[in-house]
């Protein structure tokens, strides 16, 4: 699961492992890669299982 900007940068990496089937829950601090946090706004996350992709829209607000 990554999470990218407005502009489709990626800005964080939240989960990369492979995972068995069954319901997880994922917290995002709101800071980037090198630890900076980032401003309020829109952000997408991308989720990646086997031969899906799933991104969605969220709003960061502090």
């Amino acid at each position: 699961m990554k999470v990218y900007d407005i502009l489709g940068n990626e800005v964080q990496t939240l989960v990369n492992e492979n995972q068995s089937a069954r319901k997880y829950s994922v917290t995002w601090d709101g800071k980037n890669a090198k630890g900076n946090k980032l401003a309020n706004g829109i952000y997408y996350y991308r989720l990646t299982t086997g031969k899906q992709v799933a991104a969605k829209k969220m709003l960061y607000l502090r």
